[in-house]
């Protein structure tokens, strides 16, 4: 759906769980496209958001349960790269205050963050081709 920037091997990770409805998809392509240009401004080194097509229900948990998805919602799993968690950690305060973060003009969030899911790793083992 959307990819922006480039991969680093020892970057810090946050990842990302969002129920999106189906007919918002090109709203939330477009919201993430834009977010970027903040996200590289605040440090941010790559960002990549994809939109579900194959999350199959569990018997105990999944990625629909996990963010409550209702019927008519989609799942989009997405992540940021970060220099290191001190980068992500000072953007996170500028990004919460930055104008950026608001929709575009005219359109209301194609999600609801309440509902969203996001934790920060650190990397463990990294391969490449």
């Amino acid at each position: 759906m959307v990819e922006q920037g480039g991969a680093a091997a020892d970057s810090y990770v946050q990842g990302f769980v969002i129920p999106v409805p189906a007919g918002r998809r090109e709203d939330y392509r477009k919201l993430a496209e834009d977010a970027w240009v903040m996200f590289k401004d605040c440090g941010a080194l790559r960002v990549v958001e994809a939109w579900g097509d194959d999350v199959p229900d569990g018997k105990l948990t999944d990625f629909r349960r996990a963010v409550k998805a209702e019927p008519g919602e989609n799942i989009v799993f997405a992540f940021m790269e970060w220099p290191s968690r001190e980068v992500c950690d000072a953007a996170h305060d500028k990004m919460m205050t930055d104008e950026r973060m608001k929709p575009p003009e005219g359109m209301d969030w194609p999600f609801d963050g309440k509902r969203m899911i996001f934790g920060g790793f650190t990397r463990v083992v990294t391969m490449e081709q």
